[in-house]
């Protein structure tokens, strides 16, 4: 079972790393059209994302999930175990 941090905005963080679960690489438009969101709602969450790092920014505009953001979507990580900028141990 997933475990959100008081920091993450339910069901919206999860609804997009779910997007970015396909492997492909997104923009914060395009999540925000299929997860039926603002795109400007969209860019701060996927800020707070990266900072946490759950998902990194590959190419200017586009996001991808990490190996983290994975291990949280199947529950292998509570996102409370993540501190801002905690993204390379």
């Amino acid at each position: 079972m997933r475990k959100p941090a008081e920091w993450m905005q339910m069901p919206t963080d999860d609804r997009i790393l779910e997007a970015l679960e396909s492997g492909l690489r997104l923009t914060p438009a395009v999540i925000a059209e299929n997860i039926d969101r603002t795109r400007q709602h969209v860019s701060r969450r996927l800020s707070d994302l990266t900072d946490h790092g759950l998902v990194e920014k590959p190419n200017r505009g586009y996001y991808e999930i990490t190996d983290r953001g994975r291990a949280y979507l199947s529950g292998e990580l509570g996102a409370d175990e993540l501190e801002p900028n905690d993204a390379e141990e």
